[in-house]
């Protein structure tokens, strides 16, 4: 009787440890799995490119009721093609995952991938033609949180690529930590911080230029401003010396 109730409550423990995860893994992406939208175009998602002309680049949806709909971009000629959705996310790790497959796409620059659309934060990228596969990238938010845009794409930046892939299934998932050795990782405040721009020299430099400007300013206005002292008193005397009008 003892072990069965020790049975039932690990089972019980383990079980609601589960539905918790679950909760956890709630999807991010609005209109993730693609299922909703109208003609040509799914719901929460636009379209981007380098090159945006029908003869470098089109995209399409493809829904489907009996499986996983899908996205498509097609770059016609060397471009950085995507599907994008922006997002605002509080402070935090996440995972983004998303199906590709892809149809010659070029082996040279960057292939198809799921990107943030910030420094060189992307999955791995795929080249050729190839079956289903899933791509994944970790994130880490800190600070207040942040705004960003999710991206499924060819190429990148300054990395034109030609071909097609296709996009089924995205996610990004809050979650505590990556898993021990997982890649790729990224930290989007420290990649947001090493692009803002520097100041020039130190903040010694800059006191002593700053002073410098001061006495420019206080030679010139004993040099101009006493001049034009003078002349004010000139005037001023000539004019009291002037007979008054009867």
């Amino acid at each position: 009787m003892l072990s069965a109730i020790v049975l039932c409550t690990m089972l019980a423990a383990v079980f609601t440890s589960r539905r918790a995860y679950s909760a956890d893994q709630k999807n991010l992406l609005l209109n993730g799995d693609f299922k909703k939208g109208s003609e040509d175009q799914p719901d929460s998602w636009r379209t981007e490119a380098w090159i945006n002309s029908p003869d470098a680049f089109q995209t399409h949806w493809h829904s489907y009721t009996d499986k996983p709909s899908e996205m498509e971009v097609d770059n016609l000629k060397a471009n950085d093609g995507r599907w994008m959705q922006p997002l605002t996310v509080p402070p935090g790790w996440y995972q983004l995952s998303v199906d590709v497959r892809t149809e010659d796409v070029g082996a040279k620059e960057s292939g198809a991938s799921m990107s943030v659309m910030e420094d060189g934060i992307m999955s791995a990228d795929i080249h050729g033609t190839t079956d289903w596969q899933r791509v994944t990238l970790y994130l880490k938010v800190g600070g207040h949180g942040a705004d960003i845009d999710v991206a499924l794409r060819v190429g990148g930046f300054g990395s034109l690529n030609t071909g097609k892939a296709f996009f089924r299934n995205a996610s990004m998932v809050a979650i505590d930590a990556p898993p021990a050795n997982a890649t790729p990782t990224y930290d989007l405040n420290a990649i947001r911080q090493q692009g803002a721009p520097v100041p020039i020299g130190s903040p010694i430099s800059l006191i002593v230029t700053f002073l410098a400007l001061v006495g420019i300013a206080w030679a010139g206005w004993r040099i101009y401003g006493d001049d034009d002292f003078r002349i004010f008193n000139t005037f001023r005397a000539a004019m009291a010396g002037r007979p008054k009008k009867q």
